[in-house]
């Protein structure tokens, strides 16, 4: 695909905001019939498949962060003038063609394309079979803005396939593919890193971890706790394991209050913990629940020996996403946070701002849990790979 200047990629998005605004009402009544017809208790999936007004309005917000970000292609690297006379630049490029695949969550069909789509990427979208309606409805707005400017709709393309299609794409794709982001769960991760055929950016899985060290201020710790686990369940960025220092200051009564105003909201506790003003927690004895990703209505609160065994913990079973450590102690922190092996680390603040318009970065495409090429929130500048320019006169290697 030709590269196209910064001004002919803003005047598309600026159309873009204007045709989701036209379909509105449409998209949101389109959408209450997918909420009807969804099967099963999967709470998170439900949470995300829903678009209502505060939805639009975040998907047009995505569009106009994006929009107002600076364009991310051919930025000056590194340059180097050789002692023969040549010019030497690496600069910022697109990828080229990146696939995404999700379940639920229409806004990733406005959201992921226009990050990538700014990065100078093609986008291919693959969303679940029970977000369809929306999806195809906001593709065919993206084909309506990028026509209107007298562009390519092979910009951003839908693939409205089933799983075994999509099995088949994956293993042999009918077009050129550079990078796929599985953006879902530990089932959906699995899938396309099994029958993938080129490299995966592996992004969405959670299972976070706040620890509560013995310096902490308890008012902060349950603050925090509460917000990360009862603002949003279905997000990757909850928190679902506590680890309380065992020497902390009347650690049964607070753990105890702990537990019960998490129970109150309806929060099912896990917990080998004695309480002290009678709630009863979930009992648990295999490790197996320690590498689980809820996403839901559950917690798991321990004790911990001290941070050192903390942290070997959270880097044991924890999905590499976030951490919080809450301590008043500078210098604990500083351990716990340059020992712990995750993507986004936190003193006294929740887990749920790994999010890249709460970090900065305006819209994101995916948070990655992967080390290559990037780590955390994929906003813009995330998005793109570099490559070398070298400006010669006919110079030749001895």
């Amino acid at each position: 695909m030709m590269i196209l200047t910064a001004d002919q990629k803003n005047a598309i998005l600026k159309s873009m905001v204007i045709h989701i605004e036209s379909i509105r009402e449409e998209l949101i009544d389109n959408n209450r019939e997918e909420l009807a017809a969804f099967a099963g208790g999967d709470k998170a999936m439900f949470d995300r498949l829903k678009v209502d007004d505060a939805k639009v309005d975040e998907m047009k917000q995505s569009l106009t962060d994006v929009l107002a970000k600076e364009d991310p292609i051919g930025k000056l690297i590194f340059n180097y003038d050789h002692p023969n006379g040549m010019q030497v630049e690496n600069r910022t490029a697109p990828f080229g063609c990146i696939l995404i695949i999700y379940e639920s969550r229409p806004d990733v069909t406005v959201e992921a394309a226009a990050i990538a789509f700014k990065s100078g990427n093609r986008i291919l979208l693959k969303g679940g079979k029970e977000s369809r309606k929306s999806n195809l409805m906001l593709v065919d707005c993206w084909h309506k803005a990028l026509s209107e400017h007298g562009q390519s709709t092979e910009w951003i393309q839908y693939l409205d396939f089933d799983r075994t299609a999509t099995q088949d794409f994956l293993r042999n794709p009918s077009q050129p593919l550079d990078l796929i982001v599985p953006r879902g769960g530990d089932g959906l991760i699995n899938f396309v890193k099994q029958h993938a055929s080129c490299p995966v950016l592996v992004s969405g899985r959670g299972n976070n971890f706040v620890y509560v060290h013995s310096e902490a201020d308890w008012e902060k710790a349950e603050s925090i706790i509460r917000n990360a686990k009862l603002t949003k369940i279905s997000a990757c960025n909850a928190v679902d394991k506590v680890l309380v220092d065992k020497d902390f200051p009347e650690f049964n009564e607070r753990v105890s209050t702990l537990m019960s105003g998490l129970m109150k909201e309806k929060v099912e506790v896990y917990a080998n913990i004695n309480s002290s003003n009678g709630v009863q927690p979930t009992a648990w004895d295999k490790d197996d629940i320690l590498y689980e990703e809820f996403l839901d209505y559950k917690i798991l609160i321990d004790r911990t020996d001290n941070i050192q065994a903390a942290i070997q913990t959270i880097n044991e079973y924890s999905g590499g996403h976030s951490a919080t450590i809450i301590t008043e102690d500078k210098e604990a922190a500083r351990l716990f946070m340059n020992s712990v092996d995750v993507a986004a680390v936190y003193q006294n603040a929740s887990t749920r701002f790994t999010d890249g318009g709460q970090l900065g970065l305006g819209a994101e495409l995916a948070i990655s849990t992967d080390k290559l090429h990037h780590r955390g929130p994929l906003g813009l500048d995330q998005l793109v790979t570099n490559k070398w320019y070298i400006y010669g006169d006919g110079q030749i290697r001895e």
